[in-house]
């Protein structure tokens, strides 16, 4: 575990999925994309990925404080030009290590 994470506390690990007009918008899952570039200023680690349903889907890991952070983010920022309906967040626990070592675009 990385001296950052034991400074912040607990690790968190949430699974997240968003519901809009979240694909295409370059941002919420291209490589290199708003989501990515987020989580990494944010400190946290993961993944996002299309869906054949249109939505976002994902996971994040880090210190709890971080992982809300991005939460926020993932519920009510996005990318510039996507429109959040919603987000919903499962398998919300703490973890004892990252399962990540950064955050990338999954296909």
């Amino acid at each position: 575990m990385s001296a950052l994470a034991k400074a912040s506390g607990a690790l968190k690990s949430v699974d997240y999925e968003v519901f809009g007009r979240v694909q295409g918008t370059e941002g919420l899952r291209d490589g290199g994309g708003y989501t990515e570039e987020e989580a990494r200023k944010l400190g946290v680690v993961g993944w996002v990925k299309n869906t054949s349903q249109g939505t976002v889907t994902g996971q994040v890991q880090g210190p709890e404080d971080k992982v809300n952070a991005m939460k926020s983010w993932l519920s009510k920022v996005g990318s510039p030009s996507s429109r959040i309906d919603r987000t919903n967040f499962s398998n919300e626990k703490e973890i004892s290590k990252l399962d990540f070592s950064g955050f990338s675009t999954r296909y």
